[in-house]
Formats: C-alpha cells, structure tokens, sequence
C-alpha cells in the first residue's frame, strides 16, 4: 500500500481527544473538491474569520475556490485567470490556476493537510507527543507548520538558507522550530541530510512527511488540483480535442499529478515538467544552482510519474526574475499598460505570479511554441503562490542590477517573453523517459532506502500509479469516522 492506512488505535484515540478539546473537525477530500458539500456552521465561522488566521476552521479553506478577499470570504468558483496573449506571444489561451487565496498564500498547504490529516485519522502520527518535521524548498514547510499549528501539533520547518527572507518571517511566527540548511533551491540532499540527523536524534519523536516521496501529496493534486482544472475548462466551455497542454515544475512530482489526471480524461493532452536551465537533471543529467524558488532539483521526487511526462522544458532563471520585476516595479507597469495595452483587470492580475508561476508560464509558453498550438488550443498551469512573497528579491535586484526602466521593460517584454524559444525544450522518447525515471536510483535506492523492486514496479506496473487515485474515497472514509468520534458527546 502505497499510503499507509493501516490504523493504531491507541494513538487515533489521543489524537481524538485532542481534536475534541480543540474543537477541531477535518475536511474530507470531497469537501476540498467541492466546498459546497461544507456543513453551514462552518462556513458563518469562516465568514468571522481572515485567510490566514491560525484557527481550525481554516482547514475548510484548502480548496481552489475560496473567495478571492483576505477576510472573511465565503465559497465560488475556482480562483483562475488568462495570462494576456500580449505577454505570452503564442497563439493558443494559456490560464492559470491561482494559488493566492489558500492560507499561508500558497496551495502547499494542500499537500501538506493530505499528508497529516490521514496520519492523523488513523493514529501513524501521534499529535500530542510527536513533532511534525516539514522537508522543504520554501512553500511546503511553510504550509505543514501552518496545517500543524491550527492542529495544536509541534512541527519542525526545514528549508534551505538562500530561500527568501519573507518565508523565514513568516515561519517564525507559526513553526516551532526553523531549520536553515546550507544552500539555494537546488540543495534538496542537504535537506534529506537534516533529516537522517533530526531522526537519528529524535527517533520516534518526530514524523518526517516528506514531500518528495509522500504519495499523499501526488494525490491531493491528482483529486482536488485536477478536478479543479477541469472544472474550469467546463465552465470555459473546451472541447476535449483542445485540451492540449500541462505545463508544472517539477518540485516535488505533487503539483505534476494533476496532470496525470487531466490525461486520464482528456488522453492526448501533454505534460510538461518544468527545472531551471542553470540545474537541468531531466534536461541533461545536470546540477547547479538557480533563483527559482519552490521547483525542486538534482533528484527526481519518488512521487514524479515519470512514464507519464511527455516534455521537458528548463527556464533561464534570469528570464524569471527579469519578468518579475517588469510585473512589479513601477517602470514596469507603465510601459505594460501604455505600450503593451493591458487593461486594468490584467495589470492586477500580475500579482498573482510569483517566481515560480513566472516559470511555469514560461513552460507552457515553451509547449505551445513547440507543438505549433493554434487559437482554439488551451494550456494550464499552476501561480503556486504570488508577487508577495518575493518583494525583498525586488530590492536585491536593484541593489545587483540597477534600476528598472521603461527600457529595460521593453526589453524584457520582448525576450524573455515575446522570444521566449523552444530552446533546451525537450520531448521525451520512450527511452528519454526512461532514462529520467533511472535518475531516481541514485537519490531514492542509493541515498534514502527505497528498494530496487519498487523503482522498477514504477515503471513496468501499470496498476502502480492506477491504485493511488481511488485511495481519497479510503481516506474520507477515515475521516469521516474520525470527525464522529471528535463531535460525539
């Protein structure tokens, strides 16, 4: 079983009664697919609450559809926008999901509630006397310490030192302990090496809920992720032969799973899996450092359907932090709504890309230049998070470049995006898969204890990856036990 649900009844019985003193009650995936389904009572408490409140009720929040407003909001539609052809230069409709209205900011803070909330509902983590350790290259730890506090849980963040300074603030606030390991984005080994120490101190203590290799994280965005994708592409009224592209960094693998959904319904879609140029392991075997934050690098995650990715495209990391100052400084601005033409709604939706959604746009960019997409072609992405959690790079760029002018927005509008090439874009054979898929021994056999039978069965079992999905049904079913038991008198 690739998720463990095998129950202990004397821990599930403590985390019980924990979550009956604290009045905690926690949403099923269903819930989180559509939050209509959400009881009445919670949704007046959420109507007297902000975004980002440190309060049970928030767990209700972990959906794509919470009204875009930082207090208060109610349900609607998936929160998503159209990025302006006047900014991607291609032909076909590039939308994106938005990742702002979740707490914390980013829609990490699914994958994390779906790697504890189980463990919490079957007892595999004891909430009163164990911490919740959150591996991480930003956003992910940022939502476990979030997902812990409302839990009333200890949790231990782990991410690296170069990640930005707006994250560590934050954390502080809500993790128990921060970790800063030595390094960029790109240093995940140094994480996993913390890891090995905190477990061989603490023992049985602690919980690691590692995102590279937690199953539950590559289910939250193959259900809830997915289904929101496709929920928009109904409402925008696609036809299924014009669903043509995926485009999602890497990461962890989690955010690619909803990919592997949007093919199990619309099978000639393509799947892109975005790194950075200046640390291309899929493009080439390669390693490095980049400015990228929250995509992951020089390993394959455990949880990457590999045999399902039909692309590659690796993103300067300049083209990202260049694009970002042009979405934010005032030049900017300027130069996109007097020279470029955008309207006021689309001015204000460039809040909604941080780096790492700059990237993933870049990505799909790359998709429909590369397979020549037409008008009546559509290619989602993900804005994992948005401009704010980034403004102090916007100094350090300054500080490093100078400053930015009306010019300097031409020129970026024009290269980074305009002739944004298909260039280090790769389409993958069957032995291009193949070849990627075999980078996870190096990591996950050789460093981190997954067997060599398991790596094959990813790639030969073709019901390994097919039993993932119906596991969300398993799962409610727990919880939904679990909440009767926290409510009974």
């Amino acid at each position: 079983m690739l998720i463990n649900l095998n129950v202990n009844p004397e821990v599930r019985a403590r985390n019980v009664q924990l979550c009956k003193e604290k009045g905690i009650i926690l949403p099923t995936f269903k819930q989180m697919v559509d939050p209509s389904t959400v009881p009445a009572s919670i949704k007046e408490k959420l109507a007297k609450t902000g975004l980002w409140d440190v309060n049970p009720v928030n767990l209700f929040r972990i959906t794509w559809h919470n009204e875009p407003v930082m207090q208060g909001g109610g349900f609607g539609g998936v929160n998503f926008i159209e990025v302006p052809k006047q900014l991607t230069g291609v032909k076909a409709r590039i939308f994106c999901l938005v990742g702002k209205y979740f707490p914390t900011g980013a829609h990490k803070v699914g994958a994390t509630y779906s790697c504890l909330a189980p463990a919490l509902a079957t007892g595999n983590f004891d909430a009163k006397n164990q911490q919740a350790v959150w591996p991480s290259t930003g956003n992910y730890c940022r939502g476990g310490a979030y997902n812990s506090a409302l839990l009333g849980c200890q949790s231990i963040a782990i991410l690296p030192a170069e990640m930005s300074a707006e994250r560590f603030n934050w954390l502080k606030t809500v993790a128990g302990e921060v970790i800063a390991t030595p390094g960029c984005e790109s240093n995940v080994k140094e994480i996993f090496d913390k890891c090995h120490e905190l477990d061989a101190e603490r023992g049985k203590h602690i919980v690691i809920f590692n995102q590279f290799e937690q199953f539950e994280n590559y289910l939250w965005h193959y259900t809830v992720t997915g289904a929101a994708i496709i929920e928009v592409l109904e409402k925008l009224g696609v036809k299924a032969e014009n669903v043509r592209g995926y485009a999602s960094s890497t990461g962890s693998g989690g955010t690619l799973a909803a990919g592997d959904r949007l093919k199990d319904t619309f099978p000639g879609i393509k799947i892109a899996a975005g790194e950075a140029k200046q640390c291309p392991t899929l493009l080439r075997n390669g390693f490095g450092g980049h400015r990228i934050e929250g995509i992951g690098d020089k390993h394959v995650p455990w949880i990457h359907n590999v045999k399902n990715t039909d692309m590659i495209c690796a993103i300067d990391d300049q083209d990202c932090m260049d694009i970002y100052r042009l979405f934010n400084e005032p030049a900017g601005i300027k130069y996109l709504k007097e020279s470029v033409g955008l309207t006021d709604k689309q001015i204000e939706d460039l809040q909604y890309f941080g780096i790492s959604g700059i990237g993933n746009t870049l990505s799909a960019i790359k998709m429909a230049k590369y397979y020549e997409m037409e008008e009546d072609d559509v290619l989602f992405t993900i804005c994992t998070d948005s401009a704010i959690m980034y403004k102090s790079r916007l100094e350090e760029l300054t500080a490093k470049q100078g400053e930015f002018t009306e010019m300097e927005a031409a020129k970026v509008h024009s290269g980074a995006l305009l002739h944004q090439s298909i260039q280090d874009a790769l389409e993958l054979t069957y032995y291009e898969r193949l070849r990627v898929h075999n980078l996870k021994y190096y990591t996950w056999i050789e460093q981190q204890g997954k067997t060599y039978e398991e790596l094959n069965r990813q790639w030969y079992d073709r019901d390994y990856w097919k039993s993932i999905p119906p596991m969300a049904a398993k799962i409610d079913e727990l919880i939904e036990s679990f909440n009767a038991e926290v409510l009974a008198d």
